[in-house]
C-alpha cells in the first residue's frame, strides 16, 4: 500500500463495508423466512404434544424472528447516508437493534425458567414421539440458518445477535430432542422441564455476553482487539513523529473503528507525508481507516489560539 492509497483507505473501506452489508442483508432475509415458518410449526406442535421444551424452543424461535427482523432493520438504517444532524450516519441503528435482541434473550429465558419450575411440581404427560420429530425438524432448520449466515456473523454486532439467537435455538432443539427421547424411553417426565432450564441458561448466557458487547460500544470503549498502547507505539515509529497524545479509539459499529489524536512534529516537516504515513500504519496494522489527526509543533499553544 503506497501513501496515496493509504490516504484514500477510508473511502474504500466504507465501500467494502456497504457491499458486505448488502450480502448480509440478503442472507438474513433467507434465515428470517426459515425461522418464521418453523416457529409456527413448533409452537403448534408444542401445544398439541404438551411439551414445554418444544414451547420454550418455539418461544426462543419467536425471539429469533424478532431478532432477525430487528437486525435487518438496523442494517438497512445503517446504510443510509450521513446527514447534517447525523454526521456519522446511522450505523448505531445496528447496535441499538443488538441491544433490543440482548434484552429479548433475557426476557424469553426468564419466562422459560418460571414455567419450568412450575412444571417440576407436577410434570404433565408429553406426546414424546411427535415432540421428538418436531424438535428434530427444528434442529435441521436452525442448522440450515447457521450455515446460511456462516462467516457473516462477524460482519456486525446486530448480525452476531441474530446468530446467537439461532445458535441458542439449535441447542434448544437438541435439548427438546433429548427430553422427548428420555420421556419416550423411560417415561421420566421431569426431563421436559429440566431440558427447558438448560435451554434458558444457554439463552441467558448468550444474551448477557451480547449485552456486555453492546454496552462497550455505546460507552465508546476501546475495541477489545485493539491495544491503545500498541497503537501509540506504532505511530511513534513513523519517521518525524515526536509524540502522540489525546489518543482515542472507539467503535461506531462492528467493523468500523474510529481514531482521533494529536501528533507532535517539527515545524519544517512535510505534513502531508507524515499524515499519510501514520494513516498507512493504522490501516495496515490495526485496520483503522476512519482517522482524524491534528498535527502540532512544540510551539503550538492551543489555549492561546482558542482565546483569539
Amino acid at each position: 500500500m503506497n501513501d496515496d492509497v493509504a490516504c484514500h483507505a477510508h473511502g474504500e473501506s466504507m465501500g467494502a463495508l456497504r457491499d458486505r452489508k448488502r450480502e448480509t442483508t440478503s442472507r438474513l432475509r433467507m434465515v428470517l423466512v426459515l425461522a418464521a415458518v418453523y416457529m409456527v410449526a413448533e409452537g403448534v406442535g408444542g401445544y398439541l404434544t404438551n411439551s414445554l421444551a418444544l414451547l420454550a424452543d418455539a418461544g426462543h424461535m419467536l425471539s429469533d424472528v424478532a431478532a432477525l427482523a430487528i437486525s435487518l432493520a438496523g442494517l438497512q438504517a445503517s446504510r443510509r447516508a450521513p446527514t447534517a444532524s447525523h454526521t456519522y450516519g446511522f450505523h448505531r441503528a445496528e447496535v441499538l437493534g443488538a441491544l433490543v435482541n440482548a434484552v429479548a434473550l433475557v426476557v424469553v429465558a426468564t419466562g422459560i425458567f418460571i414455567e419450568a419450575f412450575r412444571r417440576f411440581g407436577a410434570p404433565p404427560q408429553v406426546a414424546a414421539p411427535a415432540a421428538l420429530a418436531i424438535a428434530t425438524g427444528g434442529l435441521a432448520v436452525n442448522v440450515a440458518a447457521l450455515f446460511i449466515l456462516g462467516s457473516h456473523k462477524t460482519e456486525g454486532i446486530g448480525v452476531r445477535g441474530a446468530w446467537l439467537h439461532v445458535l441458542g435455538d439449535a441447542l434448544g432443539s437438541i435439548g427438546a430432542m433429548v427430553s422427548a427421547g428420555v420421556i419416550w424411553i423411560a417415561d421420566w417426565r421431569w426431563a421436559d422441564p429440566a431440558a427447558s432450564v438448560l435451554i434458558a441458561l444457554l439463552v441467558v448466557y448468550s444474551g448477557l455476553s451480547l449485552l456486555w458487547e453492546v454496552i462497550g460500544v455505546l460507552m465508546e470503549g476501546t475495541p477489545a482487539h485493539i491495544d491503545v498502547g500498541e497503537v501509540r507505539a506504532s505511530m511513534l515509529e513513523v519517521d518525524s513523529v515526536r509524540g502522540v497524545h489525546d489518543l482515542h479509539v472507539w467503535t461506531i459499529t462492528s467493523g468500523m473503528e474510529s481514531l482521533s489524536g494529536h501528533v507532535l512534529i517539527d515545524p519544517d516537516d512535510d505534513h502531508q507525508r507524515i499524515l499519510c504515513a501514520v494513516r498507512k500504519v493504522l490501516a495496515e496494522r490495526f485496520g483503522i481507516t476512519h482517522v482524524t489527526l491534528q498535527l502540532e509543533t512544540e510551539e503550538f499553544d492551543e489555549i492561546a489560539i482558542c482565546r483569539q
